[in-house]
């Protein structure tokens, strides 16, 4: 399969898929090795940011997924007539001790809030943002927590990895942290 056939087949492998693919189950399907599908992958990815159109080909949850242009979202929600997600304060502490923190317990989770988090545990566990990992091995058995693929899809993290340090928050100007 020559380089232009192999974008072509990728492309269209992206664009069926209902969650972000990744590379090792396109040269999988393909019988193509990593390292060719990888390739083809950063030239579409390429090709889609210089073009003019409504979409883009972006990396998210270790795979990769077409997604609309951020800049036309307000276009998107106009058509749907529908508002974005807004997370609650509440839920936005819970899930970010939980990204950084997993895996975690409710317990060190209210701990470390200072407030009963049970029922944002509940609002994030029916958006499939977060997920119960097994149960801690203390007295109690108490649930742990961490996050989901649809968590990294959701922020467009490509893993855990991406998400940002200490250091890149101390980096905020203060005016950007009064906003909020």
């Amino acid at each position: 399969m020559d380089t232009a056939e192999l974008k072509a087949v990728v492309e269209s492998l992206v664009f069926v898929s209902e969650a972000p693919i990744t590379p090792e189950r396109i040269a999988e399907a393909l019988d193509v090795e990593k390292k060719r599908v990888l390739q083809a992958l950063e030239d579409l990815v390429q090709e889609y940011a210089r073009s003019r159109r409504g979409f883009i080909l972006s990396e998210a949850a270790e795979g990769f997924q077409f997604r609309s242009r951020p800049e036309h979202a307000e276009w998107i929600r106009r058509l749907g007539k529908s508002r974005p997600f807004k997370f609650s304060r509440a839920a936005l502490e819970s899930l970010a001790i939980v990204a950084y923190r997993q895996p975690i317990t409710r317990a060190e989770i209210e701990y470390l809030r200072g407030v009963d988090s049970g029922g944002v545990l509940k609002t994030l566990l029916d958006k499939h943002l977060i997920r119960i990992l097994g149960k801690k091995d203390v007295p109690g058995r108490p649930l742990m927590y961490g996050t989901t693929r649809e968590f990294l899809e959701v922020f467009g993290l490509r893993d855990l990895t991406g998400l940002p340090t200490l250091k890149e928050f101390s980096e905020l100007a203060p005016e950007t942290l009064q906003e909020e």
